[in-house]
């Protein structure tokens, strides 16, 4: 199926790796042009090197190192986009823990990772989407907004939050063929579950590899998912032919939630 996408601009934040890097790899096989963000500059050239081969010439990759959450590395990334016509929104979940433990400050940085900069993105975009009437705004969040983890309170409130503000703006920009939707992963092979492994092996003295095992277990699929077809669900979710889904949460998890809604 050809999806749509060929000689349009997409933004990934947080693409170096991960789920970010997995959708920003689905959209160059469709030939869009990306730019892709992160903090860590190193990783983020070595990810644009291999998306430029994946490209062969077909569409373009760009890199941009810098902190999407400062108004600095969001006009910096804006800058080397000529045009915004699909915008990934991903950020790194806040820290597992205990509400007790957390200051304002950890609240604020929750929010504006989490919350408050996808926001400041969709402002900064959405307004040219709609004039050219196509635009495809993908909000990265967690499967923990729809069944909520204790430990994961930060994230639980600041993606709430962001998916509560979408559910209203989606309603008002689908018209004009601007769609916004939410894709909910649950565990996916990547270095974040990597380090939540390695905590809870330090915590429970149990190994890694008990750990994954034990996970895998409650997971009908009796797996993690990858960022390959995570990327490719999003890709989709961007394509011309899903202009008629608007504010919705996609839930990617093997079958992990239980509920019928």
């Amino acid at each position: 199926m050809d999806l749509g996408l060929q000689g349009k601009w997409a933004l990934v934040c947080a693409a170096s790796k991960g789920l970010g890097k997995g959708c920003a790899e689905a959209l160059v096989r469709e030939g869009a042009n990306v730019v892709i963000t992160a903090r860590g500059a190193e990783a983020l050239e070595a990810t644009a090197a291999e998306l430029r081969a994946l490209a062969a010439g077909r569409c373009e990759v760009r890199a941009v190192a810098g902190d999407i959450t400062t108004p600095e590395g969001r006009a910096a990334a804006l800058a080397a986009c000529p045009q915004v016509d699909i915008l990934v929104n991903n950020a790194g979940g806040p820290p597992p823990g205990d509400f007790r433990d957390w200051d304002r400050d950890a609240w604020i940085r929750a929010l504006d990772a989490n919350m408050l900069t996808p926001i400041e993105l969709i402002k900064a975009t959405v307004d040219g989407m709609i004039a050219r009437r196509f635009g495809r705004i993908v909000n990265i969040t967690s499967g923990a907004v729809k069944a909520p983890i204790d430990i994961l309170g930060l994230s639980n409130g600041a993606r709430s939050g962001l998916t509560g503000f979408v559910a209203g703006l989606a309603r008002k920009t689908v018209e004009h063929n601007v769609t916004i939707n939410n894709l909910l992963p649950g565990a996916f092979d990547t270095d974040r579950l990597k380090v939540t492994f390695e905590g809870s092996a330090r915590a429970s003295g149990k190994t890694i590899d008990e750990l994954r095992e034990a996970r895998m277990k409650t997971i009908p699929a009796r797996r993690f998912g990858t960022p390959a077809e995570f990327g490719a669900a999003c890709a989709w979710l961007c394509s011309a032919q899903a202009g008629y889904i608007t504010g919705q949460n996609w839930l990617i998890d093997g079958g992990a939630y239980p509920g019928t809604f």
